[in-house]
């Protein structure tokens, strides 16, 4: 590590991997977004980027040499000998958007990457500094990829007709002069395929999945956290040991159980069997939360007369709504998304939930716009309600983890 601990070591190598990864990024976004042939030349972008890392530390973090490489990567991109390539049938349009693209954001980044970096000996804080700025931006590209580029393919999907998907199933571009018929595979989602009913019934399930699953876990969570009685520990230890058996394994005993009762094909029957997924969850969550709650305030209470009953609805409660939120999001998420009892148990389409009704459309006589279009459906609501939530779930999952 000693060798490479020198700015005109450290800067042109982080600038080379940087513009391979940065290029490639651009490249696979561009041709996503247009549908033209963009790629990344490996090389010649660790060629360029070595040189703009060198120049950076050379010269300093400044305006002017940013506008510089700049100029020099969009130049190169445009004659065919640079760290994108485009193909013949991009337009030239598209190709100076891409270029002008990378090159920014590669002259904007870098120089951020190289903050202090210097030609001469760094010290270890500068050089591990560097590389964790590196590290970060990487993982930010790298994760938001995997979440991003999965959802564009099923938006876009979902945008298209049925002679569009013959004519070329790998151009996610849209054509906007459509208007709303863009939107028309939702349309007949909701007017053909009843997808206002499976929407109706994932909501109402996971709803009362929440509110039976916080009436069992905040009484049982108390108790594990407060009261002291035979057993306590070990339960407490095993509250999570149902996660240890997979679904699939409980699956067909269910089915057979749920056959024999007559609780199989009805909400009823899901609405009995969803909470015994979320329920160990949610104590074992909220029980942390609790501990660490002051008992102080609670003793306070029994002494002023209150019932042990009221010290929880007046006390710890109040106390425990960011984790109750949080609890009540992450338990709603799991009923939302479930699957497997669903499938195997619901066959009565207007009894089905978001995520059997999308599994109907997967046939070979259904267009794959309208699978796209079910799937975008019941991502979007479950999506936002989380980034609208987010705070409070984290607040909750974080509040009890200090004592006092």
């Amino acid at each position: 590590m000693s060798n490479l601990r020198y700015g005109y070591v450290t800067g042109p190598l982080l600038g080379a991997l940087w513009l391979v990864v940065l290029s490639t990024t651009v490249s696979v976004a561009m041709s996503f977004a247009t549908g033209d042939a963009f790629r990344p030349s490996i090389l010649l972008s660790l060629v360029w980027g070595a040189v703009a890392g060198g120049l950076i530390v050379a010269i300093g973090r400044n305006v002017i040499v940013q506008g510089i490489i700049t100029a020099a990567i969009i130049a190169t991109v445009m004659i065919g000998f640079g760290p994108m390539v485009t193909g013949e049938s991009a337009g030239t349009l598209a190709s100076i958007l891409g270029a002008a693209i990378l090159g920014v954001s590669f002259a904007v980044s870098l120089a951020v990457i190289l903050t202090d970096i210097n030609p001469g000996e760094l010290t270890r804080h500068e050089f591990e500094a560097a590389v964790i700025r590196f590290l970060t931006g990487f993982g930010y590209i790298f994760f938001t990829a995997i979440v991003l580029i999965p959802f564009y393919v099923m938006v876009m999907t979902s945008l298209k007709n049925q002679a569009e998907l013959i004519q070329n199933p790998l151009d996610f571009s849209i054509d906007l002069s459509k208007g709303w018929d863009l939107f028309r595979s939702y349309d007949e989602l909701f007017r053909q395929f009843n997808f206002g009913t499976y929407l109706l019934n994932s909501f109402l399930i996971s709803v009362l999945t929440v509110f039976i699953t916080l009436a069992f876990a905040i009484p049982g969570a108390y108790a594990v956290a407060r009261l002291r009685f035979k057993g306590r520990a070990a339960f407490s230890r095993s509250i999570l040991l149902i996660y240890m058996v997979p679904m699939i394994v409980l699956a067909l005993p269910i089915y057979i159980a749920f056959s024999m009762t007559g609780l199989r094909n009805s909400i009823g029957g899901i609405i009995l069997i969803y909470p015994v997924t979320t329920i160990p969850v949610a104590l074992y969550m909220l029980q942390g939360y609790f501990r660490g709650l002051p008992a102080e305030v609670e003793e306070a209470g029994l002494m002023d007369g209150l019932s042990r009953l009221k010290v929880i609805w007046k006390i710890t409660l109040p106390l425990s709504l960011p984790a109750l939120a949080s609890v009540s999001l992450y338990v709603f998420m799991i009923a939302w998304n479930e699957f497997l009892l669903a499938f195997m148990l619901l066959d009565d389409p207007t009894k089905f939930t978001l995520t059997r009704g999308i599994a109907s459309l997967d046939s070979s006589e259904i267009p794959r716009q309208h699978l796209m279009a079910g799937s975008v459906i019941a991502t979007v609501p479950i999506m936002a309600l989380f980034l609208g939530l987010e705070k409070f779930m984290t607040k909750g999952l974080t509040a009890g983890s200090v004592k006092g």
